[in-house]
């Protein structure tokens, strides 16, 4: 008897969902369906938390490690009716806001300084 594949389009779930261990005749063959279906539906669910508890310590790895988790994507809920995008924000033209720096420092004192001796020889002839 050759195994028969699962095609990629056929989760495993539901192929074993499909099987109907009472119309097995055989009473001990239906026993060790059962057995085995009960087997895989628990290493199923065990895998499922195992992978989900890997993620979480990779997450917190690479949090302590200063880099950032898997982000957690909720689903879209259909409750919200009201607009939440800013586009129209972003499709409202801006005025252009700059100006001269001079129009707004006022001067508020005048101060001569004198500089010190400047050497003849530092002083550069035209």
């Amino acid at each position: 008897m050759t195994p028969k594949i699962i095609s990629p389009d056929k989760s495993s779930s539901h192929i074993l969902q499909t099987i109907d261990p009472p119309g097995i005749a055989d009473e001990s063959m239906r026993h060790t369906v059962e057995l085995l279906l009960n087997l895989i539906e628990q290493l199923q669910l065990k895998v499922k938390d195992l992978e989900s508890e890997n993620q979480r310590l990779k997450d917190e790895n690479n949090r302590l490690k200063g880099e950032q988790g898997k982000p957690d994507i909720k689903a879209k809920s259909k409750g919200f009716k009201s607009q939440h995008s800013s586009e129209k924000e972003r499709k409202t033209p801006k005025k252009h806001s700059k100006g001269s720096k001079n129009a707004t420092s006022k001067i508020d004192r005048e101060e001569i300084l004198e500089y010190p001796c400047i050497p003849t020889t530092s002083r550069r002839r035209i």
